[in-house]
């Protein structure tokens, strides 16, 4: 193939033009789009990763939450913005890793539409029950679980969420059938939980934490391969019996940009991504919302990403959440 000298000036000119243009990135504000409401752990993961690029980076990283559609809005949101770098996503795991296995219909393709930068943290799943309910360990959910068959209820913080899918995997699986009410967000769902209006479900960590406190709920079993630190007292799943390992799901939090931002942009973001996640104060703050910063690379996210699918799969299937 031959390049004539004005064409191979003009490659060369747009190499150039995007190296510069990258090295005086950011040049104004930073939109890092949250698919969920205040309050969740994606919420709190975004403000705090906000506040550090701010610092690091000279500009204002402003968190937006762009709630709906189990995350799709916001995510197919950042998916068709300009890929520029000034709009990022900050998703938790059901509009990255289950929606394609939920829905079918999703408006964007994850690998096609997102330069997926980093899984920036995770946290373990709980168990956890209204004061009301009478129930103290696993043993005793099972027998007032199954009292109350054909009439129960859980929530969740939204269709197609990881607590979504591990309580109607329960549920389906030792053939409770209690019925979803879902959320559009963490804050409502927790809030609900611990006022009685639910009386059961699953959901990340930290937003349970205070009312573990004050004792307006009652956690019976983490979703982890070991106990938490947080709650030394609470049995694993395995411990109280479940040895399924769809109960070892944990919740992902990832940081992405649009699929075709500028290669020297994405580089820096990665970068900057995984020594904020990484550093020792930064896992310090996570750790009091029940979070683990990790800062995995975007290669380990794609591994992951497909390492995930089959276990994801069987949990759609057996738990019947689905969404046609």
């Amino acid at each position: 193939m031959r390049f004539s000298f004005k064409s191979i000036l003009s490659i060369a000119a747009l190499v150039c033009g995007s190296i510069a243009y990258a090295q005086d990135y950011p040049s104004r504000p930073v939109t890092l789009v949250v698919p969920a409401g205040p309050g969740g752990a994606t919420d709190i993961i975004a403000r705090v990763m906000a506040e550090e690029f701010s610092k690091r980076l000279k500009q204002p990283f402003v968190v937006e939450n762009r709630t709906g559609a189990s995350g799709m809005i916001g995510t197919q949101a950042v998916a068709r913005a300009t890929p520029d770098g000034y709009t990022l996503l900050l998703a938790y795991s059901t509009p990255i890793y289950y929606a394609r296995h939920m829905f079918a219909k999703v408006p964007y393709d994850v690998t096609r539409d997102l330069a997926v930068l980093s899984e920036v943290a995770t946290t373990s799943l709980v168990l956890t029950v209204n004061k009301d309910v009478p129930a103290r360990n696993m043993k005793e959910f099972m027998a007032w679980a199954q009292q109350g068959k054909g009439k129960l209820s859980y929530g969740s913080y939204g269709t197609g969420s990881a607590g979504h899918l591990m309580s109607a995997y329960l549920s389906q699986s030792r053939n409770l059938e209690m019925s979803h009410v879902p959320y559009k967000s963490e804050g409502p769902y927790v809030q609900d939980l611990a006022g009685g209006v639910v009386p059961w479900g699953i959901g990340t960590l930290g937003p349970i934490l205070p009312h573990v406190k004050s004792g307006r709920v009652r956690p019976l079993a983490v979703m982890a391969a070991k106990r938490l630190p947080e709650l030394p007292d609470v049995p694993t799943m395995a411990e109280a019996g479940f040895t399924d390992k769809e109960f070892l799901t944990v919740a992902w939090f990832t940081l992405s940009a649009p699929a075709g931002t500028p290669k020297p942009i994405l580089d820096l973001l990665e970068k900057q991504a995984r020594e904020i996640s990484q550093s020792t104060p930064m896992k310090a703050r996570f750790q009091v919302f029940g979070l683990e910063g990790v800062g995995g690379s975007a290669e380990q996210f794609r591994r992951n990403f497909e390492a995930t699918s089959p276990v994801i799969e069987k949990l759609v299937k057996v738990s019947g959440a689905r969404t046609d």
